[in-house]
């Protein structure tokens, strides 16, 4: 399968390109790719995504990409899936390409930030005093410890609106990135990205895949990531009435269906962290899911399914339609691995809705184990970023 979509363009302008190619030996694949993105002169920024068919060959795979198209600057990261355009490539070997030509100081890559910003500022932190960023693509390592508050670290020493995702694969945890120093162009852990000054224009949004089923309730017992009770009650029964009584008779059933809700505190459009249920005890009355929770911290409970989350991303789009004044020139869009074809039935639904709203732009994008947005980490979400 091959994709390629490119802008029309003045002399000066944003210009974007982008091209999608399956195979499992890289080479090839990679010259199939490059073969359908079609002339790249004058471009300075590349974004790549691969699968993890591919993930060993990572830093053969950009090694050519820069030689053979002279862009010094990429990034991207690998994911269980990757898409191009209108076409999706999921758990299987392939590969993702942009391209695009923005102005120099428009934009400026930094390599993986870790336990400290020091990269960051070495990299980037001139341009930053001088132009200032407003958003930043990055990419991280979900291995990482203490992710969440790198992320919010991050966007608030920068002052960027942050959009991207975390690496998803069964093998290695490649990061794209500018070489600098010792480093080579491929790295893993921490995040990285590229920084984009409020001269480059962009929107962006994103759709939740999870909707709420019960209201906002409390929990008012905890112990670290287990909720023991809610409303003053044992958290289980309380589980029970929002689900339902189907789904309460055989709680098997829940699996990847249900899982927990975080509202954002201050959130002024009712924000909320999707987290997995990781356990359930009948006996004792409690429920444990994958996010540490303390005493007197909001909770409600989502539903995962494929009529709520189509319609929830269509609301996304209608409402990024009407901020957007001018067709966009390009986007990325990151999902998480387990919307796609496991939610949607087809892999490229989230495409085709995306082309129906905004036409046929140029999109590159891939599959996360996690998505990020603003200052946060999400999961079961989608989120689009329009350059316009």
């Amino acid at each position: 399968m091959t994709s390629a979509t490119a802008t029309s363009s003045l002399a000066g302008e944003p210009f974007f390109r982008a091209a999608s190619a399956a195979g499992n030996d890289w080479g090839p694949t990679v010259k199939a790719c490059l073969d359908r993105l079609g002339p790249v002169e004058g471009c300075n920024l590349g974004i790549l995504y691969i699968t993890d068919g591919l993930a060993e060959h990572a830093t053969s795979i950009v090694t050519l990409l820069r030689g053979v198209t002279g862009i010094r600057d990429w990034t991207g990261t690998v994911g269980i899936g990757v898409c191009a355009n209108g076409d999706v490539l999921f758990d299987e070997p392939g590969l993702a390409i942009m391209v695009a030509r923005l102005p120099e100081d428009g934009f400026r890559p930094f390599p993986p930030v870790k336990a400290g910003l020091e990269p960051l500022r070495d990299a980037a932190g001139g341009w930053l005093d001088k132009h200032g960023a407003a958003l930043a693509l990055v990419h991280a390592d979900p291995r990482v410890q203490g992710l969440a508050g790198l992320v919010a670290s991050l966007s608030e020493t920068t002052g960027a609106f942050l959009v991207g995702g975390t690496s998803a694969s069964r093998a290695e945890y490649p990061q794209f990135t500018t070489p600098g120093g010792s480093s080579g162009p491929v790295e893993e852990g921490g995040v990285s990205g590229v920084l984009f000054a409020p001269s480059v224009a962009v929107a962006t949004a994103r759709t939740q895949g999870c909707l709420p089923i019960g209201p906002k309730r409390t929990i008012t017992a905890s112990d670290d990531n287990v909720v023991l009770e809610i409303d003053g009650r044992p958290a289980l029964d309380v589980f029970k009435e929002d689900i339902g009584p189907d789904l309460a008779a055989d709680l098997r059933q829940v699996a990847g269906l249900i899982s927990a809700g975080l509202p954002i505190a201050g959130s002024d459009t009712q924000d909320y962290l999707v987290r997995d249920l990781v356990a359930i005890d009948p006996r004792a009355g409690w429920l444990s899911i994958a996010e540490p929770v303390t005493t007197g911290q909001p909770i409600l409970f989502t539903r995962r399914d494929r009529d709520s989350a189509t319609a929830d991303l269509r609301r996304m789009l209608d409402g990024l339609k009407k901020r957007v004044k001018t067709p966009p020139k390009g986007a990325v869009y990151v999902s998480c691995i387990a919307r796609g074809p496991s939610l949607f039935g087809e892999a490229n639904a989230e495409l085709t809705m995306i082309r129906e709203t905004f036409g046929e732009v140029p999109l590159v994008g891939f599959f996360a184990s996690g998505e990020i947005s603003h200052n946060r980490l999400y999961g079961y979400t989608g989120v689009l970023t329009l350059f316009l």
